[in-house]
């Protein structure tokens, strides 16, 4: 592969991977704790209403097509440490971590919307795990995108 495309593809990958971490980091740090705030089943429709929106064409190139960049360069250089370790932090500790741990907790809360659900008991149920993971998906971004950026830089 040419060099000056290898450099593109390498900077896009840290790109996706950063603002993915961004994106999850704002979860964490700012979401999450606000709907702490908030009366359950405030915080059950906003979560799920949060779930509905981001499903758009924008997030899916940015989630999407950070995993498939990673993919091309994980098969483009194997011998590469960095490139191997950034691909396998972001495919697996995004795109795994949300399809095993957090889309699955998403489809739990969305069942929650019945004023006979007992939101106030279900809603920590929910939370804990939910961002514990995400603290998860936040890090491996944040990993991928360094170790992108030092390929770059060697």
């Amino acid at each position: 592969m040419k060099a000056h495309l290898w450099t593109a593809l390498l900077i896009l990958a840290a790109v996706g991977s950063g603002l993915n971490a961004g994106l999850f980091f704002i979860f964490s740090n700012t979401i999450m704790r606000s709907f702490d705030r908030l009366p359950a089943a405030g915080a059950v429709a906003a979560m799920n209403s949060i779930n509905r929106v981001i499903l758009n064409p924008l997030f899916f190139l940015v989630f999407f097509g950070t995993a498939l960049l990673c993919l091309v360069l994980l098969v483009g250089r194997l011998d590469s440490p960095l490139v191997v370790v950034g691909a396998l932090f972001y495919l697996i500790g995004s795109i795994g971590v949300t399809m095993v741990c957090n889309v699955p907790l998403n489809d739990q809360l969305a069942k929650l919307s019945s004023p006979g659900d007992d939101m106030d008991a279900q809603w920590p149920v929910y939370r804990g795990p939910w961002t514990r993971w995400n603290h998860v998906r936040t890090v491996a971004c944040l990993l991928a995108a360094i170790a992108f950026v030092a390929e770059i830089s060697r």
